[in-house]
């Protein structure tokens, strides 16, 4: 039987544009309080709901069908966008205006697979480091309990816009 999904999205240079102007927490308060519109791989990866605070970002990421592999299960360049996506956020919200910044690193480790069956799952970054020209920064995604199903750690760039 086929599926079908649909999503639509904004212009993704409104919120890029807006960047520039705020520092890295009001920006992504903006984009939490629906004042600027959320980058278009939210719509795409379904991530709806997050919650912003200055040097945590969570985004709460329910596995479809669509994330999957061939194997049946959420494939891993799907997870690895969850959390590369918590790590930048994160980074993010601890940046003042002017400053931005880029993934050099990425490194994931994948510890339970992911699948429909998992429900719910959360996923929160936290700021390892900050210095002037580098971060590091982790996440990791887990269920209701605390189970861990998958973590990551990323080096990060920091410029100026």
């Amino acid at each position: 039987m086929k599926r079908e999904r649909t999503f639509i999205w904004d212009d993704p240079l409104i919120a890029a544009k807006a960047a520039q102007t705020m520092n890295g927490i009001d920006f992504l308060k903006a984009i939490e309080n629906g004042d600027l519109p959320p980058p278009p791989i939210f719509q795409a990866f379904d991530l709806g709901e997050i919650s912003v605070e200055v040097g945590k970002v969570t985004f709460y990421f329910t596995p479809k069908e669509f994330h999957y592999n061939p194997i049946g299960m959420v494939h891993g360049g799907a997870i690895s966008t969850v959390l590369d996506s918590a790590m930048g956020c994160t980074l993010q919200s601890v940046l003042p205006q002017g400053i931005a910044y880029t993934t050099l690193e990425l490194k994931i480790n994948f510890l339970r697979a992911i699948t429909t069956e998992s429900g719910r799952l959360i996923c929160a970054g936290k700021v390892i480091h900050k210095g002037s020209k580098t971060a590091l920064v982790e996440a990791q995604i887990v269920d209701n309990e605390g189970k861990v199903y998958a973590h990551g750690v990323s080096t990060c760039l920091l410029m100026k816009f």
